[in-house]
């Protein structure tokens, strides 16, 4: 599943306890109705089903299309961004090795129906963010600032207190050293790039 199942909830920390059920966006509706299925089949048949709500995943070899990747990679090459608002809106950005050890433990402790936030359970601004990409790449982020885009959300910060008590889960990579691993793996010999669409 996915943060995005919590559309413009005004809490400070998302909490698994929340309703959901009104989506703003496609991909949101998309998420919850997953879950919804997945509930239908524990009860049906018995199947044992975890949702995990991921928020905002990144670090090496990550998605071309998210913005962590975008980033790192246009900064580098010394083409635009583009910077949707004035830089507040703030998300929860979880490491993938911190997802990766989520997973895991949602694998090897089975319930019989349950949802976890994995996250890392605090928010990093969009202008912060963008500091410290031009930081560990040492290039100057040439900026296209626009108006923010229709079904975004200004934060997402996760509730991982569930996820804690019943995995064991807890993030360790705080942002900072995650777009330093990020990048240091974008200009290592090894990184494979996905070739991008500029104007995107």
């Amino acid at each position: 599943s996915s943060s995005s199942v919590y559309g413009g909830s005004k809490s400070t920390y998302f909490s698994e306890e929340e309703p959901v059920d009104h989506p703003i966006s496609p991909y949101a509706a998309s998420k919850k109705s997953v879950e919804l299925l997945a509930y239908t089949w524990h009860h049906l048949y018995g199947l044992k089903t975890t949702g995990l709500r991921f928020f905002t995943v990144y670090g090496p070899r990550g998605r071309p299309d998210m913005a962590p990747f975008i980033f790192v990679d246009r900064v580098s090459r010394g083409v635009p961004i583009k910077q949707f608002g004035d830089g507040s809106t703030s998300r929860d950005y979880t490491y993938v090795d911190d997802i990766v050890n989520g997973v895991v433990r949602a694998v090897d402790r089975p319930y019989d129906y349950e949802v976890f936030n994995l996250g890392k359970g605090n928010g990093t601004k969009l202008s912060d963010f963008i500091d410290l990409v031009e930081k560990y790449t040492g290039k100057e982020a040439k900026r296209n600032v626009l108006p923010e885009q229709p079904g975004d959300v200004p934060y997402t910060c996760a509730d991982v207190r569930k996820a804690k008590r019943l995995l064991g889960y807890e993030a360790t990579i705080q942002f900072e050293e995650g777009i330093k691993r990020t990048v240091e793996w974008y200009q290592s010999d090894g990184a494979v790039i996905a070739e991008t669409d500029d104007n995107v």
